[in-house]
């Protein structure tokens, strides 16, 4: 065990295979002990059916949660040694029954002794240790269930790069990279229009100068992505929130959210009251983004763009 002691919780798979792996050769032993030609891999099946019930292969699946393969292949094996038999359903010709055959339901009886003997060793183990395994077990399996761990692995990365991306205001050499960035995106889905060109060329003027602010998301202190703040003379709104592009490089490191919420807090900081935005709805992590950072749907106002079919409002 020296080894699950020093690499820890990563071996998780490994040291319940291990622990798995000693539980199945004793209980291939214990069918030999008992004198039942069982495999124990058979036996959730084998129960199933034990209560003379007949059933689908799909109804056996579903109830012992294996896949449909797996409980055929399972038959498939018991019927080769006789414990199983299959017909077709009377009322419909197109489902296969399984039960127990006459040598199945004699196992069954056979059995009932191992069946009193185990159980009394599982309990007696279970008072001999200090924690619950069989809750234990069902707590896990209802947490995973609500998030597998793949899910989970992903959010921790997540979290881990994002701590690796810093959101720092604009300068005079970030100027190639955003409009790099906004023109790669914005040619990956739409065309350039001339709106996009007044702002990609010249950001200073177009929106430093006129009181706006630009953000840029730097991953190991290269800019991946940018998010502007466009001052807006505008009796509702008093930024618009614009030319958000995150290289797809670094896609799913959390970057777009890092950066939009920046922009609201700035505007915040700034006094603002309501921030204003423009998309398209084929953009579906970009509207989710922006429901996240608490936008709502707006409608009735003018735009300069052709790509636009969704306005966006949030009231700070």
């Amino acid at each position: 065990m020296n080894f699950f002691d020093t690499v820890g919780k990563m071996a998780i798979g490994s040291r319940l295979r291990l622990l798995t792996d000693k539980i199945t050769e004793d209980a291939a032993q214990i069918y030999d002990t008992y004198a039942v030609n069982m495999q124990p891999k058979w036996f959730p099946v084998f129960y199933v059916l034990s209560r003379g019930e007949q059933k689908t292969i799909t109804e056996i699946a579903r109830e012992i949660g294996h896949s449909h393969v797996s409980v055929s292949k399972i038959v498939r094996e018991m019927a080769g040694k006789g414990l199983v038999k299959e017909k077709k359903d009377k009322a419909d010709g197109r489902r296969t029954m399984i039960s127990l055959s006459t040598k199945g339901m004699d196992m069954n009886t056979r059995i009932a002794d191992q069946y009193t003997d185990v159980n009394n060793a599982i309990e007696e183990l279970s008072a001999q240790a200090q924690h619950d395994l069989w809750k234990a077990i069902e707590e896990w399996e209802f947490l995973l269930e609500q998030k597998s761990l793949l899910r989970r692995v992903q959010e921790q990365r997540k979290q881990r790069e994002s701590r690796q991306v810093k959101i720092v205001p604009y300068k005079p050499a970030y100027r190639k990279a955003f409009r790099d960035l906004n023109e790669e995106w914005i040619s990956t889905w739409f065309k350039m229009e001339p709106a996009d060109y007044k702002a990609l060329d010249d950001p200073e003027g177009y929106i430093l100068r006129k009181g706006g602010h630009i953000l840029v998301a730097l991953y190991n202190d290269e800019p991946v992505g940018v998010c502007a703040l466009i001052r807006m003379q505008d009796p509702d709104y008093d930024y618009e929130l614009a030319k958000m592009a995150v290289s797809p490089r670094v896609q799913g490191k959390n970057i777009g959210w890092l950066l939009g919420d920046a922009c609201v807090q700035k505007a915040r900081s700034l006094g603002a009251s309501r921030i204003y935005l423009e998309s398209n709805t084929i953009l579906k992590p970009a509207i989710n983004l922006y429901h996240k950072l608490g936008f709502q749907k707006v409608a009735g106002r003018s735009t300069p763009y052709e790509r636009c079919n969704i306005q966006m409002e949030l009231v700070l």
